[in-house]
């Protein structure tokens, strides 16, 4: 028996993980010889009970590594453990890494430089567009992105990567041939073509409310920060943040409307102390280590907001009212323009999904400071390209 066979066998066996892996190989020797290790010897390991004891030397009976690898290969999938090439150098470093990783797709060494991005599955038109934008620009300035697969902002964000030409990591709660939720089984596909699909679950666990926090510190164990876009204070993306946090690793948040139950989270972690984040420089600030002067410069050109960009009349007419002045009161905006306060709130906000305005505290707004150096305001009949 390998090690390699070994890990994959405790990995399946009930009742122990990743910490009490380490302590039984502490206490005993390699993992082949906590498998030959006697029940008697199992149960004096410290955290190690009479039943564990038994289910480990026991093993035999119940798993079989052959055909979990067979099954593995018939979803393209390979069985990569601790000691194999091709394990994420990242997880690692971990506290509890993944005993094993079943790998459908490849991760590649560049594939460290990775930022995941998370939020809530029921995101609103606005955390849709920046989770969607953000997840976009990072890829293209050489992130991975890696996300859960979940419904709303992870099913963006792998999509926004796969659509900008960069690589993506999938961490499943749940086995590979058990994927949640089942209709991102294209999606799936897709992201194992252009990056891959990962899991540490044994094939046939099915995903449930206990297996998510496990996904959640592997999202974050293999990424540099943890971006949220929108979500609630009690939600997967929350865990994901604070698995980071407990990990070193950062962790960056997107504001929102104060009145949106999906932008408390992201302001909690703001106010903990994460990087706020309003477009890709926030991201690149966050990791100059990554990023030489030099090579930002070059990123945020090729990300800079006067590409291809057309303005309607009405959103025209708001810019040209804050040309002047470096910002405004809303109300005084509103007087300006002549739009009512419903109108205005309705511009603004595609204004600022378009990157030409942000919001200030104190109901003021400002121009971007990318549009500012502009010469002109951007006409409505035409194209303004960089």
């Amino acid at each position: 028996m390998t090690e390699h066979d070994a890990y994959i066998i405790l990995n399946q066996i009930e009742g122990i993980g990743p910490v009490r892996v380490r302590a039984l190989c502490s206490a005993l020797g390699s993992p082949v010889d906590v498998l030959s290790a006697s029940e008697e010897a199992l149960s004096a390991v410290r955290g190690i009970g009479p039943r564990v004891a038994a289910g480990i030397a026991g093993w035999k009976n119940q798993v079989d590594v052959g055909r979990e690898e067979d099954g593995a290969r018939k979803w393209n999938a390979r069985i990569v453990t601790l000691v194999d090439d091709g394990y994420p150098e990242p997880l690692k470093t971990l506290y509890d890494p993944p005993l094993c990783l079943y790998m459908w797709g490849e991760w590649r060494p560049a594939d460290a430089q990775a930022l995941a991005v998370v939020g809530t599955r029921r995101l609103s038109h606005y955390g849709a567009a920046q989770t969607e934008r953000l997840s976009h620009q990072a890829a293209k300035a050489g992130f991975t992105i890696v996300s859960g697969l979940a419904r709303g902002a992870d099913t963006l964000a792998h999509q926004a990567a796969l659509k900008a030409g960069g690589r993506t990591l999938a961490v499943l709660g749940g086995a590979l041939d058990k994927l949640y939720p089942a209709e991102n089984r294209e999606l799936a596909q897709e992201i194992a073509r252009q990056g891959a699909v990962l899991s540490e679950f044994p094939l046939g666990r099915a995903p449930d409310r206990t297996t998510f926090p496990y996904r959640n510190r592997i999202v974050s164990g293999l990424s540099k920060g943890v971006l949220v876009t929108e979500a609630g204070l009690e939600s997967g993306a929350m865990n994901t943040a604070a698995q980071a946090l407990d990990q070193g690793r950062s962790v960056l948040a997107v504001p929102g409307r104060v009145d949106m139950e999906g932008a408390r989270g992201p302001h909690r972690l703001i106010q903990q102390g994460a990087r706020l984040v309003e477009d890709l420089s926030d991201i690149l600030r966050e990791f100059e280590f990554l990023f030489p002067p030099v090579e930002r410069a070059r990123v945020l050109g090729e990300q800079d907001v006067r590409q291809q960009l057309t303005l309607s009349a009405e959103e025209e007419q708001v810019v040209r009212a804050l040309w002047a002045d470096a910002e405004l009161d809303v109300d005084v905006l509103i007087r300006r323009t002549g739009w009512s306060s419903a109108k205005l709130m309705t511009l603004t906000m595609q204004l600022e999904m378009k990157r030409i305005i942000r919001r200030l505290p104190g109901r003021r707004i400002a121009l971007m400071e990318e549009i500012r150096r502009w010469e002109q305001p951007v006409s409505a009949d035409a194209t303004r390209v960089n």
